[in-house]
């Protein structure tokens, strides 16, 4: 099984540079606007995560 660490970092990779500039704008406002809003409170990792993918499908099938 391929660690954790090593799984993200790959994502992270292709996350920033295949996804459009426009897309990755609309995810980071997103998930930004959403963790400050969660500051006082533990931030839901499955909720961002999912919120995320939804941005992400939507801003691909244009």
């Amino acid at each position: 099984m391929i660690p954790e660490e090593i799984e993200n970092r790959i994502a992270t990779y292709y996350f920033h540079r295949y996804l459009p500039d426009e897309v990755m704008e609309i995810v980071v406002n997103g998930l930004l606007t959403r963790c400050l809003k969660s500051e006082d409170e533990e931030i839901d990792v499955d909720e961002i995560v999912f919120l995320a993918i939804h941005i992400i499908d939507q801003g691909l099938d244009r």
